[in-house]
């Protein structure tokens, strides 16, 4: 009988908590506080931190940090809004660093 094989995730690296699903990344070619860094649609078992304005490699955004919903750990953020025209693109997606997530059911 063949092996049942859910979707394809991405885990905290801490803890292992499931935080977004691989159809769900719209883009790999994104740059984080450490290295790569994902573009994601949806994101979950995450907080939300506070809303502040961060000056990144594309300009002005207001962001908010996004942490593990289980160990509390910085994963990324969350674009709440691009001020540049071309970037408003981002609104509402969600950062994930590559060096803070693990690949689950590959």
């Amino acid at each position: 009988m063949d092996e049942l094989v859910g979707p394809r995730l991405y885990s905290c690296y801490k803890c292992r908590n499931h935080v977004s699903l691989h159809d769900d990344i719209i883009s790999k070619a994104f740059q984080g506080r450490n290295g790569r860094a994902f573009l994601f649609t949806h994101v979950m078992n995450i907080v939300v931190g506070a809303k502040e304005d961060r000056t990144l490699m594309t300009g002005l955004h207001t962001v908010a940090d996004v942490h593990c919903g289980d160990c509390n750990e910085v994963l990324g953020w969350k674009y709440e809004r691009a001020y540049e025209p071309t970037q408003k693109y981002k609104e509402g997606k969600f950062i994930l660093e590559k060096s803070k997530i693990v690949k689950e059911n590959w």
